[in-house]
């Protein structure tokens, strides 16, 4: 305790040095919790956003992962309203899940009837209200809205919706009256159309024509696109669906080619008349640290019935969200890393100079009796104590500034999102970054005042008590 007081007395006997050295202890201190807080609320919003758009856990036929994306429909789950009803039934998954619901993944034609126009798409088949329930999920309280509401009805398999990049592709703006959507336009001539033979139009259009009364298209009240694919058997099917809502998504590829529908349409388009199969069953789970047993639940649940299923979490059916937090987390160690660095110069400087003022001391101290133990030991104690004051206001720094920006209505686009979101730093749910950090820049004060501190303590007694 004696040594203790007496440290403080020595720290504050140069003020200006002491309060420069605690300074940029504190600074350092402020910025890798903030960075840090920064980065957690950031691998929180892209959890949010990917779980909200496709749950914490997928189920698939064995392969489907690897090879049957080209296929969705020869990959699809059979009787796969047994295997929801397995999972939904379970006790374990029941306690740990939010929603389980399939989904059918397809591809094919898009086209607008009216203009003639006509675009590759992928949709997605869904139960509207399973939709609606997930993205509701927001388990850090991040506020991330990646979806939204659909506006469709599980009964209703008339209507979709698209990316707004779809409908800009198909000329439908004017008619669903968006802002900051071109019209459609002509494409400019080739330079050798003069060498091109002219060919019969034969596109979507003319298919659908063939199958549409013109009181069917003068009755539909929202504007209606014609969806072609091939069905499971390879047949060419054709459905009509009208756009209820437009989702800009957050990938232009993604918002160029998206269309969601009812699961019951995506079916019909995909299988016909035959058996109505499932590409993959979500699971949505009410705490993303349940995941590895709702997974090994799964696994053993399937095991035991002998079916062919796999099983994937988020961050593979999300490969971006590893990429992101792996970027982020880089960028962190870097920035600690060097703050670190400036720090343990900064004190060691501070040190050194010290030891260099009190040479007289130290000499006459040792003359006394003191061993070169008590010297180190002195001056280890002084370094120390400017990274527990450092670090202890660094911390309360870092709570202010997180205060105000949570409190500043400040909002970002984070990556996967499809607008803004409200910016936060979660200081107070980072309770083992506080831990680390304040520890960290005690060991290295403690580190920095080593080599002044055994300077000191090796100095000759008679060198020590000559110096002016």
């Amino acid at each position: 305790m004696l040594m203790l007081k007496i440290a403080s007395r020595n720290l504050f006997r140069n003020m200006r040095r002491s309060m420069t050295t605690l300074g940029t202890i504190t600074i350092g201190a402020a910025a890798v919790l903030v960075f840090g807080a920064y980065i957690t609320y950031i691998q929180y919003g892209v959890e949010t956003n990917a779980v909200q758009q496709t749950g914490h856990l997928q189920v698939f036929r064995t392969g489907y992962f690897a090879m049957g994306t080209g296929a969705p429909g020869s990959w699809g789950i059979d009787q796969y309203s047994t295997v929801l009803g397995l999972i939904q039934k379970d006790a374990t998954l029941q306690t740990l899940s939010a929603v389980v619901t399939p989904i059918q993944s397809l591809a094919g034609i898009a086209g607008n009837f009216e203009n003639n126009t006509s675009k590759t798409f992928f949709g997605v088949g869904f139960v509207p209200s399973d939709r609606d329930r997930m993205k509701r999920w927001d388990e850090y309280r991040t506020e991330s809205r990646g979806l939204q509401n659909s506006g469709l009805k599980d009964d209703d398999l008339s209507k979709g919706i698209t990316g707004r990049g779809l409908v800009r592709v198909l000329g439908l703006c004017s008619r669903l009256h968006l802002d900051d959507c071109p019209q459609a336009s002509t494409p400019p001539p080739s330079a050798l159309a003069h060498d091109e033979t002219a060919a019969p139009l034969a596109n979507l259009a003319d298919l659908v024509s063939r199958d549409k009364s013109e009181s069917d298209v003068a009755a539909s009240a929202d504007p209606t696109i014609d969806l072609l694919a091939a069905t499971a058997g390879g047949a060419p099917n054709v459905v009509s669906l009208q756009i209820a809502d437009v989702e800009t998504q957050p990938f232009k590829e993604l918002d160029d080619n998206y269309v969601g529908m009812n699961l019951g349409l995506a079916q019909n388009l995909v299988y016909g008349r035959g058996e109505h199969k499932a590409t993959g069953i979500v699971v949505q789970l009410h705490r993303t640290e349940d995941l590895n047993a709702a997974r090994a639940r799964l696994l053993s649940l399937f095991k035991e019935r002998g079916l062919d299923l796999e099983v994937r979490d988020f961050t593979e059916l999300n490969p971006q969200y590893n990429q992101i937090v792996g970027l982020f987390r880089s960028i962190f160690s870097f920035i600690t890393l060097i703050i670190g660095v400036v720090v343990l110069f900064t004190v060691s400087n501070a040190m050194s100079m010290s030891v260099i003022e009190r040479t007289g001391e130290i000499g006459t101290t040792r003359a006394m009796g003191v061993r070169r133990q008590g010297i180190r030991k002195q001056f280890l104690v002084e370094g120390s104590l400017l990274g527990v004051i450092g670090a202890t206001v660094g911390v309360l720094l870092a709570q202010i500034v997180a205060y105000s920006v949570n409190h500043a209505s400040l909002t970002w686009t984070p990556p996967n999102a499809g607008g803004p979101v409200p910016l936060r730093l979660y200081t107070n749910g980072a309770d083992a970054l506080v831990v680390l950090t304040w520890i960290g820049l005690l060991i290295v004060s403690a580190l920095a005042a080593l080599i002044p501190a055994n300077r000191a303590a090796r100095m000759p007694v008679v060198d020590a008590l000559r110096h002016v």
